[in-house]
Order: structure tokens, then sequence, then C-alpha cells
């Protein structure tokens, strides 16, 4: 009974680290990943807004795309998608770059933060696991003898009590990380679809105009 408390608790353990560190390598890829596509703030989102758009405006798709070209974030890759796919039409391009956004960026944060958050859940989980197996240890040798020294319940009741502990331990932190996260990952989505709003306005206009143009011809 003894070994097999043992193993089931070093399984416990062993869950445990698989989970903190499951847990901690999806927050940081989340982390980069939102570091690498969005803005630092609105104020250098417009600036980028205002060149893209001075190109858009008097038609100069090419110099706009190459302006987006190399540029990791968000916002100048859907507006490179628009650039390059604007002989569909505004109203199948603004539905291509809405779809490629959820698809492609949003999908993406959301399968990391819901093993984010599996993880979370599970970690305090296995620590009560942890606890009912060490007192069913524990109570197994009180039943099972009438005289019991306390030093043979003292690796049931840490087991009891140390899983619990390290439960908690990932979970609290993990939980605090995510929120942020979350906040951030927020935040970039609101500020996404502002600057999309303002590039597909230009972008809409400017399509107009050359159909314009091309039915006057």
């Amino acid at each position: 009974m003894a070994d097999l408390t043992e193993f089931a608790g070093n399984t416990i353990y062993g869950f445990q680290a698989f989970d903190a560190l499951w847990g901690a390598f999806c927050i940081i890829v989340v982390w980069r990943r939102l570091a690498q596509i969005r803005f630092k703030n609105e104020d250098l989102q417009n600036e980028f807004l205002d060149q893209l758009n001075e190109r858009v405006e008097v038609g100069d798709f090419d110099a706009a795309a190459e302006l987006c070209q190399d540029d990791p974030r968000v916002v100048p890759q859907l507006a490179l998608l628009a650039i390059n796919n604007r002989d569909l039409g505004y109203g199948k391009v603004k539905q291509l770059v809405a779809d490629r956004f959820q698809r492609d960026i949003m999908a993406e944060m959301e399968y990391r933060i819901t093993w984010v958050v599996t993880m979370i859940k599970s970690a305090p989980m296995l620590g009560l696991l942890g606890t009912v197996l060490g007192m069913m240890a524990a109570f197994g040798k009180l039943a099972g003898s009438q005289k019991v020294d306390a030093t043979n319940l003292a690796g049931d009741i840490s087991l009891a009590l140390v899983t619990t502990f390290v439960g908690l331990t990932i979970a609290i932190p993990l939980s605090l990380v995510l929120a942020s996260v979350q906040i951030r990952t927020r935040k970039m989505e609101d500020l996404v679809g502002d600057g999309l709003a303002r590039f597909m306005e230009v972008f809409k206009a400017t399509l107009d105009q050359s159909e314009q143009h091309a039915g006057v011809r």
C-alpha cells in the first residue's frame, strides 16, 4: 500500500509539473506573439496608417503594398491582403480580411489561452486528487492497526497537503498572468478594429473612384 501511495504521489507530481510547464509555455507563446503583431500604442498605429492611406488615396497600391510587405503586425498584413485582392471588390475584400483576422490571429490566441485555462483548472484538481489519496492512505493505516506511529502517517499527510499546495501554486500565478494576457489581447483586438476601419474607409473610397473613372472611359 505504501509503495502504491508513493507511486500515485509521484505520478501526480509529474502531471503537475507538466501542467505548470505547458501552461507557462502557452502563456509565453501568446505574450511573444502579441508583442510581434500589435502596435505598442494607438499613436504608432495612426502614424503608420497616415503613411499607408496617403498612398492608397492616390491609387498607388504598389507603394502601399511595399510599405506593408515586411511588417509582421496585424494591421499592415491585413491591409496588404486587402490591397492584393482589391480586384474582388470592396464587399468581398472586407469579408476576406475579417475572416483572416479571426482565423489566423484570434483563433491562434484562443487556442493557446484555452490550454492555459485548462491547466489552471486541472492543477488544483490534481492537488485535490493527491489530497484524497493521501487521506485514504492515512486512514487506511489507522484502520488497519491499533497502534500507528505518527511517522508512518507523515508521508501520507504530506502527500495530501503538498499536492494541494503545488496545485494552487501553479493555478494562482497562471491565473494572474492569463488575466494580463487577455487584457492585452482585447486591447489589441480593439486597436486592430479601429485601424482596419480607418484603412477600409480610405480603401473603399479609392476603389469607388477607380470604378467611376473606369465607367467614364
